[in-house]
């Protein structure tokens, strides 16, 4: 008696599980991120918006090279002094500019992978829900999928858009 209760219990267990397996779907995350990052052109906006830091940063450094070249070919003496005392200068502003470049590049690149982020998973969700499907999962962090399992990927992508 005992061994056809556990027979049935592991029956019930295994149609359930069946039935669960139609409501669950993966997603590869990281291919609609380049894809829909393409299309709303956020690299592309992010360069624009940095191009006249990127570029002063770049006249700097220029400008710091060609000084240190002229300060190898100069004698000691009180023009090189001055010399050496202005590229020390220009070094701390050229480094202090770079880092603050750096770190406002990096916090706007986040702030707009955060939006697709956000967009992405909202068009997840809304196929998921107009399709019945109980669970998502990111392709890229299965091991095994059967080709039972529905990859709704091309749907969210063309809900994304």
């Amino acid at each position: 008696m005992k061994k056809w209760l556990v027979a049935a219990g592991l029956g019930l267990a295994m149609a359930a599980s069946a039935q669960a397996a139609d409501k669950i779907a993966i997603v590869n995350m990281g291919s609609l991120f380049q894809q829909v990052a393409q299309k709303t052109g956020v690299s592309s906006t992010l360069e624009n918006e940095f191009k006249g830091r990127a570029g002063e940063l770049q006249r700097m450094e220029g400008d710091l090279q060609s000084k240190m070249q002229r300060l190898q070919s100069m004698k000691a003496g009180a023009d090189r002094t001055k010399l050496e005392k202005d590229i020390t200068s220009q070094r701390q502003t050229f480094s202090q500019k770079a880092q603050s470049f750096e770190q406002d590049r990096q916090r706007r690149t986040n702030e707009e992978r955060g939006k697709l982020v956000t967009r992405i998973q909202t068009a997840v969700k809304s196929v998921a829900a107009s399709q019945s499907i109980d669970l998502v999962v990111d392709a890229n962090a299965v091991a095994f999928n059967s080709s039972d399992v529905k990859d709704i990927t091309a749907d969210v992508l063309k809900q994304v858009k």
